[in-house]
């Protein structure tokens, strides 16, 4: 029987990395749509082609029509959105007839994309978040007391979010997120606890799968570059609530700082992200993704990821050790710890590059160790050329609404 042949929209970012290693040991035939024909998810023994596209942030059309080409040219059966290109296809269904995506309509994507929108559906529900509001100025922040977060309404990898801690950085962040005149922007007091995300994929609004885990090392963004999985029943109720009142279709990941598992949310990606965990703990939330595009049987409970699964991406931890402290040392050391498998890679799994199983993934590491050893201050210029190739903006959400 042929394989499953599945086409990841962007292969730069550590999700689709993580996709790869979650897919390939399964036996899918997998191929990557991506700005950069050495991104990311290139090396691997998994990845069968890579085709070369425009930014989908900056030509969303053309990114949109070579999609349905190459569904039809590869013989594509299913297409995973592993990043925010899913507001793409669900933006466009209309116009894309014939690509087997499974993403939940664009009025449910509404409520969640912005931040402020966000904010407000959790508002709704009832769910706790940090105190927030809208702001319009800089004059809207005199008199607020530090420190407090920044957030432009769209934005990834950090990116449109600051911390304000005094008069100097209100200004700062004022003029990069304030001065622009779109879409709003919200200021929101900080959540005290540890950093956790509960991942869950809906058919239809009911749940097929969830997970929870917490950060056990810090990346770029910062994101979660070493994760443990664990129980923590309120966040999973909590998404399931979610997705069942927004009829949600596909992945789907709440952000939230805790304390003994008692959440407040601080974010929403309205995707599956970094599965990798997830996967080791038993839920392969990317396979199952694939089997809901195809229509297939899926099980008749949500399936909930193990507690106490440690998985880590070097290439992740690196980029962290040479962003947040700048200097060789704290990459040697880091590499140190790697190559020991002490710290956060004590009894932990590598996803990102797991050169046992997947030979080629070393030259992705090599290649990012190499850099940040040469220069730390590179950490930033690497994630940030590649969160360029895979993300959409409020431009590109204005430009493919006049179009449609």
């Amino acid at each position: 029987m042929a394989a499953v042949r599945v086409l990841l929209s962007e292969g730069s970012s550590l999700t689709a990395r993580e996709v790869v290693s979650c897919l390939g040991p399964a036996g899918y035939h997998i191929e990557v749509l991506d700005p950069d024909p050495l991104c990311l998810a290139r090396w691997s023994r998994w990845v069968r082609k890579v085709h070369r596209s425009p930014r989908p942030g900056g030509e969303p059309l053309d990114w949109l029509e070579l999609v349905k080409h190459l569904v039809v040219e590869r013989r594509i059966d299913v297409v995973l959105p592993t990043h925010e290109q899913a507001w793409l296809f669900a933006a466009a269904a209309a116009r894309l007839s014939g690509v087997p995506v499974a993403v939940a309509d664009i009025a449910a994507f509404d409520r969640v994309q912005s931040k402020v929108e966000f904010a407000r559906l959790l508002d709704e529900f009832g769910l706790p978040q940090p105190p927030w509001r809208p702001v319009a100025s800089e004059d809207d922040l005199v008199g607020l007391p530090f420190p407090y977060w920044l957030k432009a309404a769209y934005s990834t990898a950090g990116r449109g979010v600051r911390l304000v801690s005094d008069d100097r950085t209100r200004a700062e962040a004022a003029d990069d997120l304030l001065g622009q005149g779109g879409p709003p922007v919200m200021v929101q007091q900080p959540a005290k606890g540890e950093y956790g995300q509960v991942q869950g994929l809906f058919d239809r609004g009911s749940l097929v799968a969830v997970h929870t885990s917490v950060q056990t090392g810090i990346g770029i963004g910062p994101s979660a570059a070493a994760r443990l999985s664990v129980d923590h029943p309120v966040p999973r109720c909590d998404i399931a609530a979610v997705g069942r009142a927004l009829g949600w279709h596909g992945g789907l990941t709440l952000d939230y700082l805790h304390s003994h598992g008692a959440p407040q949310y601080i974010e929403c990606n309205p995707r599956t992200v970094e599965p990798a965990n997830a996967t080791a703990a038993g839920v392969n939330i990317p396979e199952l993704q694939v089997r809901l595009t195809l229509g297939e049987e899926l099980p008749a409970r949500p399936q909930v990821g193990s507690a106490g699964v440690r998985t880590h991406g070097t290439i992740a931890l690196l980029l962290g050790a040479a962003a947040y402290d700048g200097s060789r040392r704290a990459v040697l050391y880091e590499l140190a710890l790697a190559v020991a498998r002490r710290g956060h890679y004590r009894a932990s799994a590598e996803q990102l590059t797991p050169i046992v199983r997947d030979p080629p993934s070393a030259a992705a590491l090599a290649f990012v160790a190499a850099r940040v050893l040469a220069s730390p201050a590179q950490a930033t210029a690497v994630a940030s050329n590649a969160v360029a190739r895979y993300s959409i903006t409020a431009n590109t959400i204005d430009l493919l609404s006049n179009a449609l």
